[in-house]
């Protein structure tokens, strides 16, 4: 059961409502009107509660459900228990999103300016915004409607903010253009200085980062990464794209529209990456290379020279699949030698 304390629960629904909800198809209609408070595991779920089967490898668990329903696929139908009403689902995967939206919401400020926010008489706030506590919004600042500012956040001199955006507790923005539904979440840094030195009369002399970053539209960015603006071209993230926890985005990249970034990923500067490409957890690439549309980078991999569209990489240095799993294999029978 999701906890009440943290999240607002819209329900309850009745199984007519969530087949509508999830596009689902419900197997007796009769059921129609059985009431469901809450979603959970097909494990825990009892009573007035909905749960999602779609893994095959949980068929010999199904006959133990104890839901009042459930959401699965033609196929694993006849697995659950008599006593569950079963809904049809084409993707219960997709069926579980769309239920989950209608049924939790987080708890959110309403709609207003914060007394004790600071910002600056030039800023230009849209309509229906939130404004938390302590917020500072710099001169010449555009905030479009229905954004929300949350506790502590910074938002920069002549920046733009798309309407629907969320900007997360004491997220940084700065130098930056951003398109409409985009969330930064709490700690995220937009903005930042590049790191960019050249060595001089010995020592290392800061080269002056004078580039913005630009956001598309509907662009999440995870707690505590860091985008750098760019030293003179600008660092572009594309619509569409998924930057997780802790990530590092620097100087001149450019990322395409639908990108996925896991968790510590670092993009060295001037990178071009193309649409749909995604890096796994604690990818590296070096500077100044293209990653073509649709590559997937394997986590822990390193890139080191441009890579083709479609392309499937794994390692340090990164080559394809394939011949990663033959370098594998030569090594252990080198070993048993």
């Amino acid at each position: 059961m999701v906890d009440t304390s943290f999240f607002k629960n819209n329900g309850p629904f009745d199984l007519k409502k969530i087949a509508s909800i999830t596009d689902s198809v419900l197997k007796d209609e009769t059921n129609g009107s059985v009431q469901i408070n809450d979603i959970a595991t097909m494990d825990k779920a009892g009573s007035n509660e909905i749960c999602f089967f779609y893994d095959k490898k949980m068929k010999e668990k199904a006959s133990e459900m104890k839901a009042s329903a459930c959401i699965t696929t033609n196929e694993l139908a006849s697995l659950v228990p008599s006593e569950t009403a079963v809904l049809i689902s084409e993707n219960p995967k997709i069926a579980f999103l769309k239920l989950n939206l209608a049924l939790y919401a987080e708890y959110s400020s309403e709609a207003g300016i914060s007394s004790k926010a600071n910002i600056h008489k030039t800023a230009q706030i849209g309509q229906n915004c939130s404004i938390a506590d302590f917020v500072t919004i710099e001169e010449g600042a555009v905030i479009g409607d229905n954004c929300r500012i949350e506790a502590g956040a910074y938002i920069g001199r002549n920046c733009q903010i798309g309407e629907g955006c969320r900007i997360g507790v004491n997220a940084y923005v700065s130098y930056c253009i951003m398109g409409k539904n985009c969330f930064i979440y709490t700690g995220a840094r937009i903005g930042t200085d590049g790191f960019g030195f050249d060595f001089i009369d010995g020592k290392h002399q800061r080269i002056p980062q004078v580039g913005r970053v630009i956001i598309g539209d509907d662009v999440e960015i995870g707690a505590n990464s860091c985008v750098d603006r760019g030293a003179l071209d600008d660092t572009v993230i594309g619509s569409g794209t998924r930057i997780d926890n802790l990530v590092q985005i620097a100087h001149n990249d450019k990322l395409g529209m639908g990108c996925i970034c896991c968790s510590g990923v670092g993009v060295a500067g001037s990178t071009q990456i193309g649409n749909y490409v995604v890096l796994g957890g604690q990818v590296g690439i070096a500077d100044h290379i293209k990653i073509g549309d649709g590559a997937q980078i394997a986590a822990q991999s390193g890139v080191m020279r441009d890579v083709e569209g479609g392309a499937v990489l794994l390692g340090t240095p990164a080559v394809p699949f394939k011949d990663f799993m033959r370098q594998v294999a030569f090594l252990q029978k080198s070993i048993k030698k």
